[in-house]
Formats: structure tokens, sequence, C-alpha cells
């Protein structure tokens, strides 16, 4: 995450460390500095000389906090150019944009900290939708999951909680599928775990465990790896369809 910093520095070493970073248009840099902010566009305002929070995001989005409050003093959601100069000696920070013009214009006084960070992209994704309504797209296709899987039932109750997609495989073997519409988690392996360990537990039979999701964390992978688990990735749920999903029915006591 942390891929370079600067805690004591010139004015010299901030406008290279800013041009560096902000040329590569891979990580999120942040300033932490007493510094002047000029903005001029649709209208034009001054921050006073204060200490404040400059952050630049890889979409060229800029924006600056105060001490307080959620809001920036000054942001732009979109820049068409960023780049930094020395000034009188001063480091200075430009973000343009020109479809509306504006210009934010962030003079460094005193610099006590910058970062720059590299966010993994993507790692939020999220299947659209519910997941209840994964969980009945799936029931309807669980050919996404594993070819030839036949699903029981769905939501099936136990005591130790209720198993998203109950199945059988192609080869006949018990399945447990746990679903997730965002990047699984080690809770939801151990999660997994219990529910294939109490269904061999009721059913005396081979049960085979299966984790559905966008993505995976390493941890989580390799503690499914260790427990004989299996993962599938799902990224993309078929077209709603108005007939119920078919299967028989398991009552677990």
């Amino acid at each position: 995450m942390l891929r370079d910093q600067l805690l004591a520095q010139s004015p010299a070493d901030l406008v290279v460390f800013l041009d560096e970073h902000l040329r590569s248009g891979r990580y999120l840099v942040q300033v932490v500095a007493e510094c002047e902010v000029l903005y001029h566009g649709r209208a034009a305002s001054v921050a006073d000389a204060g200490d404040y929070l400059v952050m630049l995001k890889p979409d060229g989005s800029l924006q600056v906090h105060g001490y307080r409050g959620v809001k920036p003093v000054n942001w732009q959601p979109q820049t068409d150019e960023v780049w930094a100069t020395l000034e009188d000696g001063q480091a200075v920070l430009v973000a343009e944009r020109r479809s509306p013009e504006e210009l934010v214009r962030v003079v460094f006084l005193e610099t006590s900290l910058v970062q720059a960070l590299e966010l993994r992209e993507g790692s939020g994704f999220v299947l659209m939708g519910t997941e209840a309504e994964m969980q009945r797209a799936l029931a309807r296709a669980p050919e996404l999951i594993e070819p030839g899987l036949t699903v029981l039932d769905r939501e099936l109750p136990t005591d130790v909680g209720g198993i998203d997609l109950f199945a059988r495989d192609a080869q006949g073997c018990l399945v447990v599928v746990e679903l997730k519409r965002a990047k699984a988690t080690q809770e939801a392996v151990h999660q997994l775990a219990r529910y294939v360990a109490r269904v061999r537990e009721l059913t005396g039979e081979p049960v085979r465990g299966v984790l559905a999701a966008p993505t995976i964390t390493k941890p989580a992978l390799a503690a499914l790896q260790r427990a004989a688990l299996a993962f599938r990735e799902v990224t993309a749920l078929p077209e709603p369809d108005a007939g119920p999903s078919q299967g028989a029915l398991f009552e677990f006591a």
C-alpha cells in the first residue's frame, strides 16, 4: 500500500516527489503541510495559510481538507492536468480543468509529510443486486458455479446456520455452496467449513464445499486449500427468470 514517503524535505525534493508519483498515474498522493490554496473558475476563493491535507487520486481528482468537517475546503472532481513546480523557492501544485475552466494552486509553505499510496483497483467489486438475488439467480443457473451441478435446495436451515445452496455434483456427491457478493474473506471460509462438517455428520455422506464470489483474499484462498474446499469465481449473474427453480426439498432436524 505505502510505496514511498518523505518526512523531511526541501521544496525542490517535494516537487521531484510530486512530479514522479503524479506522472505515473498509479498512486494516491497525500501531502500534510502548511499551505495556501487559491482557486479560479466559476467563482474565486482563497484559503488562508493553514495546515491542510492535500489528496490527489489516480483518477485526477483533488481534495484539500482542513482541520474540521467532512467536506473539503476545496476540491476538483476531475482535472485535465496536474503538475508541480518551484516558484520563488516554494513548491507549488497546480491542478487545471479545461471544461469548465478551473484552476487550483496550492503553495506549500512548510511540509510535514508526503506519501504515495498504491490502492488495489477493483478490491471493492460487488455483484449487482442483493445476496438473496444472487442466490436465486445461481439456483436457476448452477452451471455458472460448476457444470453438472444440480441444486436441491437454497437457504437450507441447519443448527449452525443457513446453507445458501445445497446441491449434488455430476458424480452425485453432495455440495454445500456459500455465496458472497463481494470479496470473500477467511470468515466465509470458516463459515463454509462449519456447514460442510455439519452436513457430513447429519447425512453420513461425502460432502464437498464450494465458496462462490467475485474474488477472494489470499489468506482466504490459502485457508480454503488447507480445508480441501473449492473457490469458484462468479463475476456476472444470469438475467432474471420468472420461472421458479426446481429441486428436492431437504430438511435437517
